[in-house]
């Protein structure tokens, strides 16, 4: 079977890091590029992130585009948790090479409109970058294999009790991206406080060399005040891996609005798993096999690390 060929709109991000390095070493993942927008960091750091990752992991000739700085409407403060460099405590050598000179919304539209029914777009930041294309460029999201995004909650956010910070940095753009016509497959928080690298995790990232030692492990050990005695979240792994294994996820058709106004409510995702069929407008994931996920997500970074070695 053809890889599938996959777009990432991400903020790296210590989550966004790991999925970039499963995209790069699954083989049912073909990563044909990464756009950046503000979010876990600036946009300058996560552009810096997206290219030294890339670099670290032997993967350089990924094209990036930066996009995005801020949102469509209401500045947003990150919280920290991704530490100053957005890595948390990896420290990775400054890349050499540069994001292209084009927009990332620039780069999304073009990329997409000239493969119609290729490329899969997934998410795994603020949708301010998604929001602009779709809106620039409606037809995409008929032009699309798929669009899959991680930052929603049916049960309640990780910024506020109603909503996720991917969602809440955004709240016009999340909207945007909901009303605009095609099916988002929503990888909830649900699902991603389900797969948490436990200490036994950590242990088998251990045998990954370089990868594990100069990313994985101090990037994990990093995050700055959302671990828990159960582990720690990869969230954004998540995105990546239903994409290349739908089979490990229990997924729920729904209606999904975003409520984009009110002091207190802003970003909050209203689900409806009621909804008529002719009125859904996502798939939610609600559940994760969790052993098949963690053995499909470690087996891409040791292929990851075993090109590293080699190279």
């Amino acid at each position: 079977m053809a890889a599938r060929k996959v777009l990432l709109d991400c903020d790296p991000g210590i989550d966004d890091a790991f999925a970039i390095a499963f995209a790069c070493g699954h083989p049912g993942l073909e990563l044909r590029g990464i756009t950046t927008v503000a979010g876990n960091v600036s946009l300058d750091r996560t552009t810096h992130n997206a290219l030294a990752v890339l670099e670290f992991l032997g993967h350089g000739d990924v094209p990036v585009a930066a996009g995005s700085a801020a949102p469509l409407r209401h500045p947003f403060e990150a919280r920290g948790v991704h530490g100053e460099s957005g890595l948390g405590a990896a420290r990775l050598p400054a890349p050499r090479g540069r994001p292209l000179a084009a927009h990332a919304v620039d780069f999304l539209i073009d990329q997409i409109a000239s493969a119609p029914g290729e490329l899969t777009l997934a998410a795994t930041g603020p949708l301010t970058n998604v929001a602009l294309a779709v809106r620039r460029h409606p037809s995409l999201v008929t032009q699309v294999a798929g669009f899959v995004i991680m930052g929603c909650s049916a049960a309640g956010g990780n910024i506020t009790p109603a909503a996720g910070f991917n969602i809440w940095c955004d709240p016009e753009a999340a909207a945007i991206v909901f009303g605009a016509g095609w099916r988002v497959t929503m990888v909830s928080l649900d699902v991603t406080g389900q797969a948490v690298a436990t200490p036994e995790v950590e242990d088998r990232m251990r045998g990954l060399g370089p990868l594990a030692d100069e990313l994985l492990l101090p990037a994990l050990r990093g995050y700055q005040g959302i671990t828990s005695a159960a582990g720690r979240p990869v969230r954004d792994v998540c995105a990546l891996a239903l994409i290349a294994a739908p089979g490990l996820f229990g997924c729920e058709p729904a209606r999904v609005e975003v409520e984009a106004q009110g002091r207190r409510t802003a970003g909050t995702i209203v689900t409806d798993f009621a909804a008529a069929p002719s009125g859904q407008n996502a798939l939610v994931a609600m559940s994760v096999e969790v052993a098949g996920f963690w053995d499909l997500v470690v087996g891409a970074w040791q292929r990851v690390s075993a090109a590293m070695t080699r190279g």
